[in-house]
This record gives C-alpha cells, sequence and structure tokens, in this order.
C-alpha cells in the first residue's frame, strides 16, 4: 500500500508545470528510495495477536516497533548500549536467529542483568540493537509484558 501511494505521487509530480525537471527527478528519486529502504515485519504483542508493522532500513527495531505503537518510545529514549536497563527486550524467532549479528558482549551483559526472563534465552535481543535490513523482511518478533514495576 505504501509503496504504490509513492509511486502513485511520483506520477503525480512529474505532471506538476511549476517544478523544473531537476527538482522533479530528485522528488522521484527520493521516493524510489524510500520504497526501496521498506522492510514488512510481523510482531506478536503482549497480548498474542499478530500485528504487521513496518519500518525502514537502517532503523532500529526498537524504533519500527515504537513507531507502530508496540513499545512505549519514552521507556527508551537513549539507544545507546550503555543506558539501556531492557526494557526493549524481544523475542525474535528462530528462523530469523541466524540472519542477525551475533549479540555484544554489551548486550548479552544487559540481557543477562535486567532480562525479564532472569535467564538469558537464545531468542532474547535488545531492539535497541537490532538494526533492520531488507534480509530481515517479513521477521516475526514478539513483544513481551512489561515489567510490572515498568506500567504507570
Amino acid at each position: 500500500m505504501a509503496i504504490s501511494t509513492l509511486n502513485r505521487l511520483s506520477s503525480q509530480f512529474n505532471r506538476l508545470p511549476s517544478l523544473s525537471p531537476f527538482t522533479k527527478s530528485l522528488l522521484t528519486r527520493s521516493f524510489a528510495k524510500v520504497a526501496d529502504r521498506i522492510v514488512k515485519l510481523s510482531a506478536i504483542d503482549p497480548d498474542g495477536q499478530k500485528r504487521e508493522i513496518v519500518g525502514l532500513s537502517g532503523q532500529t527495531l526498537l524504533k519500527a516497533l515504537a513507531n507502530n505503537g508496540l513499545i512505549d518510545p519514552a521507556s527508551h529514549r537513549l539507544e545507546e548500549i550503555e543506558a539501556c536497563s531492557a526494557e526493549c527486550e524481544v523475542n525474535i524467532a528462530q528462523e530469523w536467529l541466524e540472519r542477525l549479528p551475533l549479540r555484544s558482549y554489551d548486550e548479552e551483559y544487559v540481557l543477562k542483568r535486567n532480562s525479564r526472563a532472569r535467564v538469558l534465552n537464545k531468542h532474547s535481543r535488545l531492539s535497541c540493537q537490532v538494526v533492520l535490513t531488507q534480509d530481515l523482511q517479513g521477521m516475526v518478533v514478539a513483544v513481551p509484558e512489561p515489567k510490572p514495576w515498568d506500567i504507570p
């Protein structure tokens, strides 16, 4: 849906007489780039409902989940591992684990220290440390329930 809308807008820009040819080509190219960066994912919310979410390659999984209302953006304002307390922990489906880079030492440390399960699960990742790529198109993630002490 988003790609067809971008393509439609792109064709409408070409019909505008007031835009210079350079501006038209610039707008058309930028729309194509956005469409090429779209990564569609499936997320299982804490209630067990499957939701389709959209992110952009180069963006963190945290940003995509927050933009789609699955993680409260205020609970994790910084995407720096030193400030992380694992509020952005997600579980990645088995078939997608090998497509992700290995967890860094810092990510493992934060997960062990602050994990909701208190045990390091191979499916657990910090969404602030997972950068979306086109290889992750269709990835399935589960967003666990918030910790009781995190609920206002």
